[in-house]
Parts: structure tokens; sequence; C-alpha cells
């Protein structure tokens, strides 16, 4: 298993290199610092001189050898908009969209589970067309339209709940948080429903899947004649073969909604990263940018790789398989 993980954090590591060096090459060719620093009442001797001074006209790999050491070390420029650091800025605006995936994930994970299973064992039951029918659906509608109608139902109509922001944040050290107060979670639920139904029909219909699978597998019918019972056959012999490939896809999943809440934080003007891209993007602070695909590709990175390492604990035959 030593091994194993090694391999992984070493192809982890490597991915990262990758990412830098991507994010890099996107800044050197559509970034200026001068142009951004000075703007456009300084002489061209002056910017030449700035540009020596910076070391904008050394070789692109001795650049990047500098950007990359200053990246270990967590400097990946100043932002131009918020002359603040730029990994500072994100990691500000981190809070609210970690809080955000954290209660997505959880709703689709006391959804879909039962639900999915539910759907095995009942394939032909009106309440499982009822589910994989409305798992079509919320497949097919986009996640800012979903939004839209939550906060007319539930906001302008109702009036049952708030429809932007984060409302009122407890902070524990540097952490502002919304879970620990009423007013905080009360404007978490719409934004959470709406990211969670990117993801929760496709984990109902994966599971569904998956444990219809298993069920008609060799060892589910021998324990079928062993007289075993039913919900012990369901739920540890079915369920626990039916969570490989639902832990692979989760930890996919999981850093996909990082990326795609720059839609629900835009609809709810919820402060997190998703919506500070956008602001990035507006105002072209190139820094901001990279920072921003760098901490998500770290997220990605280090998902994925306690995936794997999660998925070899689970099934040792992916650490014999990776060993040989």
């Amino acid at each position: 298993m030593f091994a194993f993980t090694v391999r992984r954090i070493i192809q982890g590591v490597f991915v990262m290199l990758v990412i830098s060096f991507l994010c890099f090459t996107i800044q050197h060719q559509i970034g200026d610092p001068v142009r951004d620093i000075v703007g456009i009442s300084v002489s061209a001797d002056e910017r030449e001189a700035l540009r020596d001074k910076m070391g904008l006209n050394d070789p692109f790999f001795t650049q990047y050898v500098r950007f990359l050491g200053k990246a270990v070390q967590g400097d990946v420029g100043m932002s131009f908009f918020f002359k603040r650091p730029a990994l500072q800025v994100i990691l500000s605006k981190a809070p609210a969209t970690l809080e955000l995936v954290f209660v997505s994930s959880l709703i689709i994970i006391f959804l879909s589970v039962p639900l999915g299973i539910y759907c095995a064992i009942n394939p032909r039951s009106i309440l499982s067309r009822i589910i994989m029918g409305l798992s079509i659906v919320g497949v097919s509608i986009p996640v800012f339209l979903t939004a839209i109608m939550l906060i007319y139902i539930f906001s302008v109509e109702l009036r049952w709940l708030p429809s932007f922001g984060r409302g009122q944040l407890v902070y524990i050290g540097g952490w502002g948080s919304g879970l620990l107060s009423l007013n905080g979670l009360k404007h978490l639920i719409l934004p959470s429903i709406a990211l969670s139904s990117i993801m929760l029909p496709l984990f109902i219909r994966l599971i569904r899947s998956q444990m219809m699978e298993v069920l008609e597998t060799d060892y589910i019918k021998f324990a079928w004649a062993k007289g075993l019972h039913k919900k012990r056959i369901w739920y540890v012999h079915a369920f626990k073969n039916t969570l490989l490939p639902v832990i692979t896809v989760g930890g996919v999943q999981i850093g996909t909604m990082i990326a795609f809440t720059i839609l629900t934080e835009t609809v709810f003007q919820w402060q997190g990263l998703g919506f500070l891209f956008i602001e990035a993007v507006e105002r072209a602070d190139t820094t901001l940018l990279v920072a921003y695909l760098m901490v998500v590709g770290i997220i990605f990175v280090v998902v994925n790789t306690i995936v794997d390492i999660i998925y070899g604990l689970v099934n040792p035959m992916v650490r014999i398989q990776g060993s040989q």
C-alpha cells in the first residue's frame, strides 16, 4: 500500500507541474505586468528598463523556473485590482465555495444513495419510474435555470428563504463560516440545492445501474442460495461492491463542482471562488486568473489522489495490478 500511495503522489506532483507550466504560458502570452503597473503614461525606455528589472526579458524557461520557485513558496504574483497577493485573495474567498460544495455534497450523498438503492431493488415500481424520470429532467436543466426557478419560488413567491449573499458569518480565525449561524444556514439552502442538482441525478442513475449489475452476479445468487437475509445481501454484499465506481466518479465530480460553482455563485451573488473568477475575467486580472486556475488544479489533483488511495484501500486488486 505504501508503494501504491507513493506512486499516486508522484503522479499528482507531475500533473501539478504540467498545470503550472500551462498557467505560466497563459500568463506569459496574454498578460503584460508592466502595462498593468504603469499604465500608458510612461515612456517606452522606462517601460523597457522596468521589464529588465522585473526579469521579463529573460528566456522563457528561466522565467518559468523563477515562477515555479515562487509558486512553491505560495507567491503567484500580485492581483492588479486588489493590490494584494493573488493567493491571499483566493484563500479569502475559498471558505464560501468550500462550504457551498460541502453542503451540496451532503445533499447528493444522503439523497442519491437511498434513492439509487431503492430504484435498483425495485426497478419496476411506480416510484422508481418517477425518480428515474425526474433524474432525466434534472440532468437536462442547466444549473443557472434551476437557481432562477428556486429564487422565484422560495424567495419571490413564498418569501421563505433569502435569494443572495452569505448572510451572517461566524469567524473562527480567518475562516468566515455560514454554517454556524441560523441566518447563514438559510442563505446556504438555495445555492446548495441548485449546485447539487448538477450531480444528484447522475449519482442516482450511477448507483442504480451499478447495483442492478452487481445483483446479477454469481456471488449474489450464491448468497441468495445460502439463505442470507435480503437486507444483508442488498446493503452489505451488493452495495459494498457498488461503491467502487461511485467513489471514483465522486472524486472527479467534487473537483468539477468546485469549478461549476461559477454559475451558481453568479446567480446567488455568492462571494466565493466562482464569483471571483468572473470578476477577474471582467477586470482582465491575469495574475488572479492564473492563481485561480492553479488552486482549482491543486484541488483536482489532491482530491483525485485521495480518491485513488481510498479506492486502493477498498479494492486490493487495484494495488496488486498497479504493482505488476
